[in-house]
Parts: structure tokens; C-alpha cells; sequence
């Protein structure tokens, strides 16, 4: 369990409420997806904190002009975006699989197949409905499903090599890379590459500053 204290010390939140806000929804996600220890606390937190961008967006800001990986989104075999019937409900939703499917939570679910996984494992319609994962209790605990579960789905070559030392590869639980001290690994099974790894390793030393009394 954590504290909102330590929440927006390790955020840096420029407001008190929001930690107070996220605080029960995550820690009710880390106990119900066994982000129990700060081995996993921290990695967690700090993977959040990132996606999120210090838990102020829990839905992508479409504009492909200025993003412009969000303009392959359409043609994401991998996300299941070509799939007729991805191609379908995007349509009598009035959008594409890319844009309908953008990402959405704390930790940013991306296309077709991340929306139905996650969604059936929650009982949410988030085919339908992937704004759903904007609410509070949804987006934390679609986090923590994607940690022990979700990352494991599709995973890249970069993800797959580095998880090869340790003999796992699809399927990966996230806690069990986290009980292994490797934040890198975890960056690529969450990323696919290291993206933002100076932000994701601040936030990381941010958190397990904060925790530190936890270990």
C-alpha cells in the first residue's frame, strides 16, 4: 500500500488532491494484481508515472500531425487494427481502427486487441467503449492487468531477446521481471524499445526514494 504523500512525492503532482484522488485506485490494482512487494511497487509506479505523463492523461492526444507514428496506427497488424472486424465497429463508431483505438488508461492500451484483452478480462465492453478506461477504478486496474497479464500479449524483438536470458518470452507476468531488479527489460516489454527511459529511470529512483522505508 501506498500513501498519497508518497504518491505525489514520487509524481511530483503540483496538487495535493490529485495523489489523493489515484491513490485508492492504485493501490486497490496493485493488490489485485500482486504488485505487493516494492520490488514491484516501484517498477510499476514508475512505468505508470510515464505513460501517464504523472497521472494527468489517461487518454492518448490525437494529433498525427505533430505525432507521427499515430498515423500507422490504421495499419498495425500487430495491434489487430486490420482485422475486418476491427475495421467494422471502428466504422459505426464513425472513426478508424487507429484513432478509435488510441490509447486509453494509465498505462496508454493501444489498438484493437489490447482494448478486447484487457476488456474481457475486466468485464468491460471497451470495443465499444474504450473511454471507459479514462475512469478511475478502470484505468488502474487495466494498468495492473496489463502488468501481470497484457505486456506478455505482444511482444517485440528487442522485448523478446532480453527476456530470452532469463528463458521466458510471451506470457511474461511483469512482477516477475520486476523481482528481478531489470527496469530496462521491463521498458521494452512495455514500450517495445526505450522510449522515454530518462523519465521512466527519474521516476524510478523518485519512487524508490519515497519507498524507501518499504524495503
Amino acid at each position: 500500500m501506498i500513501t498519497a504523500i508518497e504518491l505525489q512525492q514520487i509524481m511530483e503532482c503540483t496538487h495535493p488532491d490529485r495523489a489523493r484522488f489515484w491513490t485508492p485506485h492504485l493501490n486497490a490494482a496493485m493488490e489485485r494484481f500482486d504488485i505487493v512487494t516494492p520490488l514491484r511497487v516501484v517498477p510499476f509506479l514508475a512505468q505508470v508515472g510515464h505513460e501517464s505523463a504523472r497521472l494527468l492523461h489517461t487518454r492518448e492526444i490525437w494529433n498525427p500531425r505533430q505525432v507521427p507514428a499515430q498515423l500507422r496506427y490504421d495499419t498495425r497488424a500487430d495491434l489487430g487494427n486490420t482485422k475486418p472486424e476491427a475495421i467494422d465497429i471502428a466504422a459505426r463508431h464513425g472513426s478508424t481502427p487507429g484513432q478509435w483505438w488510441k490509447g486509453h488508461g494509465l498505462m496508454q492500451h493501444t489498438g484493437y486487441n489490447n482494448h478486447l484483452f484487457c476488456g474481457q478480462a475486466l468485464g468491460l465492453d471497451l470495443l465499444n467503449k474504450p473511454e471507459l478506461l479514462e475512469m478511475p477504478e478502470h484505468g488502474a486496474a487495466a494498468a495492473g492487468w496489463f502488468w501481470k497479464f497484457g505486456a506478455g500479449l505482444n511482444l517485440g524483438k528487442k522485448a523478446l531477446a532480453a527476456l530470452a536470458k532469463y528463458g521466458l518470452g510471451h506470457g511474461v507476468n511483469l512482477n516477475d521481471i520486476a523481482d528481478k531488479g531489470d527496469f530496462e527489460t521491463i521498458t521494452l516489454c512495455i514500450n517495445g524499445g526505450m522510449n522515454g527511459w530518462e523519465d521512466r529511470l527519474e521516476l524510478f529512483e523518485r519512487a524508490k526514494d519515497a519507498l524507501a522505508d518499504k524495503e
